[in-house]
């Protein structure tokens, strides 16, 4: 006996993958334990999950053998398109998923859980990465799911300083949420931007 029809086989593979892939192109992060994993290595664990669920699925929904009495029918042009639509979403996944983790690694990114937490355990994160003569960085909103979805704040720093590696930075917590101010030097003054608020949606 099939646990799950054909039908909802596909949805919750093309769901998986779906999820892969739009979290390989979004401001995903996750922490874990303190630890941050990046959004293309969230999206790279559900491609993992999503190739292996529909596996799984693929095997258990595998028809019975054609007899004579039973011939294999013409395929529907719905059944043409689901396959196309998975294999859209596995490429848009996989480019995602390299295209974060060769600017982490090209531009030397590295990820810091800020401290002290605010009201609610929100957690400030900061990315921070540098090339050339050029640096900048992100900040997250962490809540208690460990999840962010997206980038609070942003800012680019002169000659690839690392304010937030090099303590000059201020964070500060309200009942409304937090600021995270980043400053600069004499020497690698902050371009643009320069603060965030932290915001975990309570």
């Amino acid at each position: 006996m099939r646990l799950l029809s054909p039908a909802c086989s596909a949805a919750v593979g093309v769901g998986s993958l779906a999820l892969a892939a739009v979290g390989s192109w979004s401001g995903l992060l996750l922490v874990v334990r303190g630890q941050v994993v990046p959004g293309w290595g969230v999206s790279a664990a559900l491609l993992v999950m999503a190739l292996v669920l529909r596996r799984a699925l693929a095997r258990a929904d595998q028809p019975a053998p054609v007899t004579a009495a039973r011939l294999p029918r013409k395929r529907t042009g719905r059944a043409v398109w689901v396959p196309l639509g998975t294999r859209l979403l596995i490429v848009t996944a996989v480019f995602g998923i390299a295209g974060g983790a060769v600017g982490d690694l090209v531009m030397g990114a590295e990820y810091h859980v800020l401290r002290p937490t605010g009201p609610g355990n929100c957690t400030a994160v900061v990315r921070e990465a540098s090339f050339l003569m050029s640096g900048g960085g992100e900040a997250y909103a962490v809540g208690r799911t460990g999840l962010a979805l997206g980038v609070a704040g942003s800012w680019t720093v002169d000659d690839g300083y690392r304010p937030v590696d090099s303590g000059t930075y201020a964070l500060e917590w309200g009942r409304d949420g937090g600021l995270l101010r980043i400053s600069g030097t004499s020497t690698d003054p902050v371009v643009s931007g320069g603060s965030a608020d932290i915001d975990c949606g309570w």
